[in-house]
């Protein structure tokens, strides 16, 4: 979205989607405390006028529109590959394995949203608790997927759709984390391959 201000007597245009890309780059290389105001705005390539007259809720605003936009490229791809996908199950087992193969940089970063929800404290609970929508959004996905698969024969668990749903999402949650400390492929495969076993 173009976001047209009147500065000075004339108006100043930027992409609004653009620039909370270039801010979420900030955050997750850092995170939302550490990242300063100044780095933000430098990364934008905004001042600080425009920045407050689009995000009116400051830094705060623009993290959680930084995390929105995070989630909403992420799930989307995540939903066509895994509900499109003729063998469900497949899918899911080829988005949980592509975690081992990231790169020295995706595997330092961790998860946004994971990161998100550990970094911030108990009072920022309006964030937190977007974040805790956001990341229930990606169990009930899981969920749907480990429906169809039982519905199809090819999920080994016989328990309920959603708790086999809350393993995975605490498998992802939990790779993520354990990524950032175990970097050879093989050993994060491994582990991959023995949780999704033990839950499908």
């Amino acid at each position: 979205m173009k976001v047209i201000l009147i500065m000075a007597g004339r108006p100043k245009i930027f992409d609004e989607q653009s620039a909370v890309e270039k801010a979420l780059e900030v955050f997750w290389d850092q995170c939302y405390h550490t990242a300063s105001t100044e780095e933000l705005l430098k990364a934008m390539g905004i001042g600080k006028g425009s920045f407050y007259l689009t995000f009116k809720g400051g830094k705060q605003e623009l993290y959680q529109k930084s995390i929105r936009l995070f989630f909403e490229q992420q799930y989307q791809q995540m939903e066509v590959m895994l509900l499109q996908a003729e063998n469900p199950i497949t899918a899911l087992k080829k988005l949980f394995r592509a975690l081992a193969r990231g790169t020295a940089k995706e595997q330092q970063r961790g998860c946004f949203l994971g990161n998100a929800l550990v970094q911030l404290s108990e009072k920022e609970t309006v964030v937190k608790n977007e974040v805790d929508r956001l990341l229930h959004q990606l169990q009930q996905l899981f969920a749907l997927v480990v429906t169809k698969g039982q519905q199809q024969g090819i999920v080994n668990s016989g328990l309920d759709p959603e708790l086999i749903a809350w393993q995975l999402l605490n498998l992802w949650n939990g790779i993520q984390v354990t990524r950032r400390m175990q970097r050879a492929p093989e050993v994060l495969q491994e582990l991959i391959e023995t949780n999704l076993e033990m839950i499908l």
